[in-house]
């Protein structure tokens, strides 16, 4: 162990969300297990609040493309907290301050526990604006949604479709392509989905499965949009993508459910990816939108199988979250 003289002492065994095997919710226990050691380059956070994925759900259920798991396994990709201790080399943070992190891999654990060390590059100082409370549920998603947003290259006036907009990502991307002076047309999941895209800034919003998608999308632009930004697949994406114009741009994560491809359209993929640089131009769209962000639903650590549960049942507004600390 590498952490500086002077850090904060945390105790040898803390209480995590960790899995023994892959398999449903129900393998998902809270454990007591070793608080984990931090390398030179590394930080220990004293997690406040986790966030809680589909992704999340998939790796409980055998999903692992990142060699052989190791058990016990603690999940969670990212989270919000205060550094309690940091390795010698890192320059970047000091004991007390908010953070907010994010590792979909964490060798050494994840998030769904009182303490995780991860490395410093992994890590940005938490927003002015948000408590950690809502920026826990920020990493992960605020770093795809604004990436995004970035990908596409927006100027002021622009059209823009943001498909699955209801969702932990679609909901800040909203705000982030607003941000950046575009016209905002949203699909969202049911009736209340669509009230909150448009409280959240975007000028027209119909349900995703709408039979009447098209109308709609060539009402708000009957030229065509610049832009589709996709976080959700299937047939009502290709009803998007036909709506944009000639040299239109299609931006969405990797993972997504496309169509086939359309001539003169212009296809990005991407993934959203931490960083020194990422954090900080996420923490400067958070400040400058006044970033709004919904909670569905928060559990406790000890319920984090419940709170999978509710991840398998979809229909997500917002994001679902653990209130560790």
């Amino acid at each position: 162990m590498h952490e500086s003289a002077g850090m904060a002492k945390t105790r040898k065994t803390m209480r995590a969300a960790a899995i023994d095997r892959f398999g449903p919710p129900r393998v998902l226990k809270l454990r007591t297990l070793p608080v984990p050691d931090i390398a030179a380059n590394e930080v220990r956070i004293e997690i406040h609040t986790a966030g809680v994925g589909s992704w999340d759900a998939e790796m409980r259920g055998g999903w692992w493309p990142f060699g052989k798991a190791r058990f016990p396994r603690i999940l969670g990709t990212d989270g919000s907290g205060r550094i309690v201790a940091k390795g010698k080399r890192v320059r970047r943070f000091r004991a007390g301050d908010r953070v907010i992190a994010y590792h979909f891999a964490n060798p050494k654990g994840g998030f769904y526990a009182e303490y995780v060390a991860v490395g410093e590059s992994h890590v940005g100082h938490a927003p002015r604006g948000l408590d950690l409370r809502l920026a826990g549920a920020i990493p992960v998603t605020g770093l795809t949604a604004l990436q995004g947003v970035e990908a596409l290259r927006l100027k002021k006036g622009d059209s823009v479709l943001i498909h699955g907009a209801s969702g932990g990502v679609g909901t800040l991307a909203v705000q982030f392509a607003k941000l950046a002076g575009a016209r905002v047309f949203a699909t969202a999941s049911g009736r209340s989905g669509v009230a909150l895209v448009r409280r959240l800034g975007a000028e027209d919003a119909v349900d995703g499965r709408t039979s009447n998608l098209t109308a709609a999308v060539r009402g708000f632009a009957s030229g065509g949009f610049d832009a589709v930004l996709a976080f959700a697949g299937g047939k009502p994406l290709a009803r998007c993508v036909d709506a944009l114009k000639p040299g239109g741009r299609l931006v969405y994560p990797n993972g997504v459910e496309t169509p086939s491809k359309r001539k003169g359209i212009r296809v990005r993929t991407y993934d959203g990816k931490p960083g020194v640089r990422q954090f900080q131009r996420l923490r400067r769209a958070i400040e400058a939108s006044k970033l709004k962000v919904p909670i569905l639903a928060r559990y406790r650590l000890a319920d984090a199988a419940r709170a999978q549960e509710r991840v398998r049942k979809g229909r997500i507004l917002g994001k679902i979250v653990l209130r560790v600390r």
